[in-house]
């Protein structure tokens, strides 16, 4: 599996460039800025980037800006977006942007396992969210903004809201795949999110679940 990392400090790029030639992946390119990333991404096609939200001139959310030109450029490339602290807008707004897209802290970087895992899932199109990012949004979010879904669709959505695919669900929750679905058919329909919905639907309903507002 390639990658194109843009991370600017050399120390964590070097270092994650080892990591992840231990774990099997293919690093095709480190870049230290946003056109820089965006050059190895046209030339190496990888199957996933990895992005530090602060990038040079500025420091700011040039990392994010990059990530989300990345994808109106290339619509099938997952990102995995790094940040120093919790950054809830920033997070909030690659959601909102579909699949294939996670959020996590650099302090996740040290669980190996985790990171590695946590990038495999953005590469095959899944979300990722850092659970300190969820904790955070879940104690900003407004009183109950899903009180019509029963304490089993409550235990779904939460799970979707930390990542987890459908198999991942039903394993945690011990019950069948087909359950699962039934469950979130369920979720979508009480919080107004029908099938021709712009946007996908499993995000929006984490999105609605995370922020306390109604669609």
């Amino acid at each position: 599996m390639r990658v194109v990392i843009a991370e600017d400090n050399v120390l964590l790029a070097g270092g994650l460039e080892l990591l992840l030639g231990e774990a099997g992946f293919e690093v095709a390119e480190l870049t230290g800025d946003a056109p820089a990333f965006l050059a190895a991404v046209r030339e190496h096609s990888p199957d996933v980037a990895i992005v530090d939200v602060r990038l040079p001139p500025g420091f700011r959310d040039e990392g994010v800006r990059a990530a989300l030109e990345a994808r109106r450029r290339h619509p099938d490339l997952p990102v995995l977006v790094l940040s120093q602290y919790v950054e809830q807008q920033y997070a909030a707004e690659l959601l909102s942007a579909g699949g294939g897209l996670g959020y996590l802290l650099k302090d996740r970087i040290s669980q190996v396992g985790e990171f590695t895992d946590a990038l495999t899932r953005v590469a095959e199109g899944g979300t990722v969210m850092d659970p300190e990012v969820v904790s955070q949004l879940l104690a900003r979010r407004r009183p109950d903004p899903i009180a019509a879904l029963s304490p089993r669709e409550r235990e779904v959505i939460a799970l979707m809201a930390r990542g987890r695919d459908n198999q991942a669900i039903a394993s945690e929750l011990f019950i069948t795949d087909n359950a699962v679905h039934k469950h979130i058919g369920s979720i979508f329909t009480k919080l107004g999110l029908v099938a021709s919905e712009s946007g996908h639907r499993r995000v929006l309903a984490v999105l609605m679940y995370l922020s306390g507002r109604p669609g």
